[in-house]
């Protein structure tokens, strides 16, 4: 659990400063589920440049409770939390400070948004929390008010959270945690997972995670761990400590997600999922007369090659073969799918226009072939795949450059999202492996996303 805050002071010497406005959101990783706001009386004044930076004068707190008044909401809504805060070791020593002048004290551990951004999202001009949070797309208002900044603090420690893909912010929560209570029991366990679509990350006691997975059902598919008599299973069982996940929305984003973070945390209890994910492959090749097809072929003997496209087993190879036939009128007898000693059936029927029995321009074949594999791989060089988001008002996105996967992201419906530049400042970065590869062709084989849009218009 984390406490983001934001506080505004007087300003003036060090370790003088009185708070006067404060708001703090009690966050569980995914949703805000407490809040506290309130003007807070600092009995001084206020130094003239506050005034004009934050539009907080001494006249709007004459009424406004005191520091007294309000420490108890304070320790209650942060209790068993982690202090979130850009620049939380400012926020933190302000807060100690008044509680020490109350001759309590206050002690929470702290994580700055700034040193988190700084790591995961390198390379930025700035770092103050106005011209980041602009830069990412997190819309702001009341700027250098507490509740505005605290309100912007959260959506980019979400954003934070997303990126972090070794999840070293939520397994030295759990670490931290685990520190002051017993495990849950796994009733409980499951109590507290939603029926989302996402990934899910199981934790021992010290926080590392022992397997990874996704499901579009996360309390569902956590339930078979707990109830299943395997030997994974009974591992789970025995040394569970806490379950966290991560929404996505997209059954694709978590895919993608579970992809990538098994490979960078290598969680002991998913070495079958440490592999290639696909067997088989189409592979180039030109016909005596010219015109280009394609042949399955084991990946593993093809010592290297590089596939037009993967697929996990020779069934669902051939079905995509059978698609692509039928959508681009290619030749069955040229694909391998006939073993007609002339012109293939579909000829007769006019689904071939005679490339089997060499009738059709080589040119014309192979341009529509070329269309086939260009569409079957990814329709466009520079994509958006845009899918379902984690509410109503946001969408998740894919996007591809140069026919390479750059990364995974989540915008608001108010966000344009039409320029790839635009879009680079958004997406975690993933890597482009042939599970990804795979992972995006096939889906988009099977399924329906929202929509793809070329970027190259």
């Amino acid at each position: 659990m984390y406490a983001i805050l934001d506080i505004e002071t007087t300003g003036g010497k060090f370790n003088e400063e009185g708070i006067t406005e404060i708001a703090i959101y009690r966050y569980d990783g995914h949703t805000v589920v407490d809040q506290f706001i309130s003007l807070v009386n600092p009995e001084k004044e206020i130094q003239p440049f506050v005034v004009k930076l934050t539009g907080i004068n001494n006249k709007m707190l004459q009424t406004a409770p005191k520091f007294f008044e309000v420490a108890k909401r304070i320790v209650e809504i942060t209790e068993d939390c982690i202090i979130v805060a850009h620049n939380a070791k400012f926020d933190y020593r302000i807060l100690r400070t008044e509680f020490k002048r109350l001759g309590f004290d206050y002690s929470r551990n702290t994580l700055c948004t700034v040193e988190l951004s700084k790591k995961l999202i390198p390379d930025k001009p700035s770092y103050s929390l106005g011209k980041l949070v602009r830069s990412l797309g997190i819309p702001v208002s009341d700027r250098h008010r507490a509740n505005g900044d605290a309100m912007a603090t959260v959506k980019l420690f979400k954003l934070l959270l997303s990126k972090d893909s070794s999840k070293e912010i939520i397994r030295n929560a759990i670490k931290s945690d685990m520190e002051h209570k017993m495990a849950p029991k796994l009733l409980d366990i499951i109590d507290q997972l939603p029926s989302v679509t996402g990934v899910y990350y199981i934790h021992k006691n010290d926080g590392e995670i022992i397997y990874i997975g996704k499901s579009k059902n996360i309390k569902k598919r956590v339930n078979q761990h707990f109830t299943n008599k395997n030997k994974s299973a009974l591992i789970i069982q025995r040394d569970v400590a806490a379950v966290t996940y991560e929404e996505t929305g997209s059954e694709l984003v978590a895919l993608l997600k579970e992809n990538e973070e098994i490979k960078v945390n290598k969680p002991k209890l998913n070495k079958s999922r440490k592999r290639t994910i696909f067997n088989f492959g189409f592979y180039l090749e030109v016909t005596e007369h010219g015109y280009k097809t394609v042949v399955i072929k084991k990946v593993s003997d093809m010592r290297g090659a590089i596939p037009l496209m993967t697929f996990t087993t020779i069934f669902e190879a051939k079905n995509a073969l059978y698609k692509m036939a039928d959508d681009y009128t290619l030749c069955h007898k040229l694909l391998g799918l006939s073993e007609a000693k002339k012109n293939c059936f579909n000829y007769t029927i006019d689904k071939c226009y005679g490339a089997c029995i060499q009738k059709e321009p080589v040119e014309d074949y192979n341009q529509r072939f070329e269309a086939a594999i260009t569409f079957y791989s990814y329709p466009y060089s520079n994509m958006a795949v845009v899918d379902k988001g984690r509410s109503v008002d946001e969408r998740s996105v894919i996007l591809i450059k140069d026919n390479q996967l750059k990364g995974i992201g989540f915008y608001n419906l108010n966000y344009q999202i039409n320029h790839i530049s635009v879009l680079e400042n958004i997406i975690t970065p993933l890597q482009n492996n042939g599970n990804a590869q795979h992972i995006i062709q096939s889906y988009l084989r099977k399924r329906k996303v929202l929509k793809i849009i070329n970027l190259e218009t």
